[in-house]
């Protein structure tokens, strides 16, 4: 699991990276002292999981909580107990009261991989051939083989077949929850490509058998090179 800390207090952020580095599951990408900063790194590049702290410099924890429309999992660290209510009522997994022991760290990590367990698994190939996408007061049915790409502009996304394209209400991640995991994948924050309509990889570009030239993100580019390389 990809892992972030959000702490501003520098011995709770040295016990988190000792923490993390100790379960080979868990993959640190990014450390940061406030949400502000945070913000940013969730706006361009996964996250499974993120260790927040509550009382933060520019924004509490929780308001920053708030703010992201899709938060990863999310783990709360604080010292203060009065804050748990509001924050199972933000629909996070676990809360570490400070100070905690390594048991008590994974407990916490094991509760976010139960709950991973039971989401509802995204499709394969062989399970999802065709897809509605709901544009304005319309159910579209769009066959998966047609799609090259998914982009984002800010209050919807566009499905791009060839020849047309069509507008949804839908954020780009609900397409990566209903698209086949193996032939779809997000390569920049605003893109989502069909690995089948790929014509080559070029630099930061990808470009696909319909002209288009789709930017390869840097938080993006490993992860989609090892897969569709392989």
């Amino acid at each position: 699991m990809r892992c972030i800390i959000v702490e501003d207090q520098p011995p709770a952020q040295r016990i988190l990276k000792k923490f993390i580095q100790d379960v080979p599951a868990l993959e640190l990408v990014g450390v940061f002292s406030d949400g502000l900063q945070a913000m940013e790194f969730l706006k361009n590049g996964p996250v499974d999981l993120m260790f927040l702290d509550i009382h933060l410099p520019k924004i509490n924890g929780l308001d920053f909580l708030k703010s992201i429309p899709e938060a990863p999992h999310v783990v709360l660290t604080t010292a203060f107990s009065e804050y748990a209510l509001e924050g199972y009522d933000l629909n996070v997994v676990d809360y570490l009261l400070k100070p905690f022991s390594f048991q008590r760290f994974l407990q916490a990590v094991n509760k976010v991989s139960i709950k991973q367990e039971h989401q509802v698994p995204k499709n394969d190939t062989a399970q999802v051939s065709e897809i509605y996408v709901k544009s304005s007061h319309e159910h579209i049915k769009v066959s998966v083989r047609d799609i090259y790409t998914i982009s984002s502009d800010s209050d919807y996304t566009e499905i791009h077949l060839k020849g047309k394209k069509i507008l949804s209400n839908e954020p780009l991640r609900h397409w990566l929850d209903v698209l086949p995991i193996n032939q779809f994948f997000q390569v920049h924050k605003s893109h989502i490509i069909n690995t089948q309509k790929i014509d080559r990889i070029s630099g930061n570009q990808v470009l696909l058998a319909n002209g288009a030239k789709i930017p390869l993100g840097r938080a993006y580019k490993d992860h989609f090179l090892k897969s569709v390389l392989q």
